[in-house]
């Protein structure tokens, strides 16, 4: 389908639906990144839950620091 068409099938959809649409490619995107121009995924890892997630650990040394 090209994008001339989806774009067309995507506003004929009620509002309700247009937002569900919109909601699905938000959640496709944080799951799977977005795609570069030579293919490859690219990952926003600010936004992942994993990165950082020790940060706040008071029983966690800084490794840089000596004991």
């Amino acid at each position: 389908m090209d994008q001339k068409t989806l774009w067309q099938q995507y506003q004929s959809l009620p509002d309700e639906v247009q937002q569900q649409v919109a909601d699905f490619l938000l959640f496709l995107h944080s799951k799977y990144g977005s795609i570069s121009k030579e293919g490859t995924i690219v990952l926003d890892l600010a936004e992942d839950p994993f990165v950082g997630m020790w940060q706040n650990r008071s029983d966690m040394n800084d490794s840089r620091v000596g004991p």
